[in-house]
């Protein structure tokens, strides 16, 4: 058979996992706990795969099903600490006078939760740093929602491609913030006076009516 003449290769269509039983997701909620636990008391170095799997009462191959690595476990991890987040946000949102005010104040209450368990927040922070390929949908998922939390601030349900740029931009220094105050080279009130000057974009692009 020719090149020419050869089939063309089936194109790969994404596969959607199953939704978790009710017991899958209660051992999911398990694993996590006792993910954030670890981290909590001794950071990313805490976070063994045996030992976690110990603390939410799973067996170890169990562990690797549900998170094929110790990676992709902090990240999720994140994703469910965003998501409680979003959860509280949505029940007292934000003061402010304007869209970039509310997403700063956003931010920094974001912050402050972070800041209350430091070494969950470098042990998380660490994950995404470290993550690769194989972790781009947990990253992806992490994006979005912290995407989620922006859009609502600013009470935008239809952004233009002018506010997701400044978006993107915001979540870029707020993630670069964390990791400088982490490592201990910014105060708390040198995040929050570079907060406030990124959301200042906001002002910046079109300002259509909220929701």
């Amino acid at each position: 058979m020719t090149a020419d003449a050869r089939p063309a290769a089936p194109v790969p269509t994404e596969r959607t996992a199953p939704p978790l039983t009710e017991r899958q997701e209660a051992r999911r909620r398990r694993i996590l706990h006792a993910s954030a636990q670890l981290a909590s008391r001794g950071g990313f170095e805490a976070v063994q795969m045996r030992e976690v799997a110990e603390a939410a009462g799973v067996a170890l191959g169990t562990l690797y099903r549900y998170f094929p690595s110790k990676i992709h476990l902090l990240v999720a991890t994140m994703q469910d600490q965003l998501q409680h987040l979003h959860t509280t946000l949505r029940k007292r949102p934000p003061a402010g006078d304007d869209a970039a005010q509310r997403v700063a104040e956003t931010l920094m209450r974001a912050f402050r939760a972070l800041q209350r368990e430091p070494h969950l927040a470098d042990a998380m922070v660490r994950a995404l740093t470290f993550a690769d390929r194989s972790v781009s949908p947990e990253v992806d998922t992490v994006s979005r929602l912290t995407t989620a939390i922006i859009l609502d601030a600013m009470g935008l349900e239809h952004p233009t491609p002018e506010q997701l740029s400044a978006v993107r931009v915001i979540e870029h220094t707020w993630h670069s913030a964390l990791i400088t105050w982490l490592s201990g080279r910014a105060s708390i009130a040198q995040v929050k006076i570079d907060i406030e000057t990124v959301c200042r974009l906001i002002d910046l692009t079109s300002k259509p009516g909220r929701g």
